[in-house]
């Protein structure tokens, strides 16, 4: 069976580290998944969702998405693939609709099908009386809703999500999840990184665990709270397997 997402032994380690930040990690993720990577401050998440969205290279092992090698097909994959980080990747100084409008053609839209997409996400994201203003007058759930527009002008394949609810309102945080999971029904597969555990629970349909770089349990929320004797919930797991020690990283 050929997966829309095949991660063999990965590892990644950077300059002048001690130890692995990636470690083995082999995954296998269907066309239609919403899959969570889920750990500690610190586990790995991050630098794993950086090696399949193409910002940093593995130290070793591979990779294939769509059946696109990492190693032979890089500006294809990043074709495919809409990437939304935790932080506002927004020129603060422009409007809504001139960010999406330099987004949207860093895709290679045609300017009429980018103009129709552009109109078309702003009315789902509740942004449309609001394109012309300028982002930093916006509060952080409308600049949330607008960073995640502007990674998915192109109907990605495959869509990165690190943290993308976070610091917003309950509205706010409805509105972007009624859109992913209708991305997701249109045919994009989603990755997604959180720390809000009930949100994962709910929103994932399959997810694994990581921390120290490897993968310590992983199946859907159902599976994974019934492996876990006591376990009530996802976060019942997560400390289960990642333990209760506080992870504060001072950078």
């Amino acid at each position: 069976m050929e997966y829309f997402i095949e991660i063999k032994n990965l590892y990644k380690k950077y300059k002048n580290a001690e130890d692995f930040s990636v470690n083995d990690i082999s995954l296998t993720i269907d066309k239609n998944e919403i899959y969570g990577i889920l750990g500690p401050n610190g586990a790995g998440k991050t630098t794993l969702i950086s090696m399949l969205s193409g910002l940093i290279k593995p130290t070793s092992g591979q990779f294939k998405i769509d059946g696109l090698s990492h190693h032979r097909h890089g500006f294809r994959l990043r074709q495919i693939m809409g990437i939304v980080p935790q932080e506002y990747a927004l020129y603060p100084t422009l409007t809504a609709r001139e960010n999406l409008m330099f987004f949207g053609s860093l895709y290679g839209l045609s300017h009429k099908k980018l103009k129709t997409s552009i109109e078309e996400s702003l009315e789902i994201m509740g942004l449309s009386k609001f394109a012309d203003k300028k982002v930093d007058q916006f509060s952080g759930g409308m600049k949330r809703r607008c960073n995640l527009i502007a990674g998915t002008l192109h109907n990605p394949k495959v869509l990165f999500l690190d943290e993308p609810t976070v610091g917003v309102d309950v509205q706010s945080k409805k509105a972007i999840i009624d859109h992913l999971l209708d991305l997701n029904k249109k045919g994009t597969c989603i990755i997604y990184t959180s720390h809000h555990l009930s949100e994962a629970e709910e929103f994932c349909t399959r997810i694994a665990i990581i921390d120290h770089g490897k993968i310590h349990a992983s199946g859907t929320p159902q599976e994974l709270i019934g492996k876990v004797t006591h376990a009530q919930n996802l976060e019942d797991v997560f400390i289960s397997l990642t333990g209760k020690e506080l992870r504060d990283v001072v950078v």
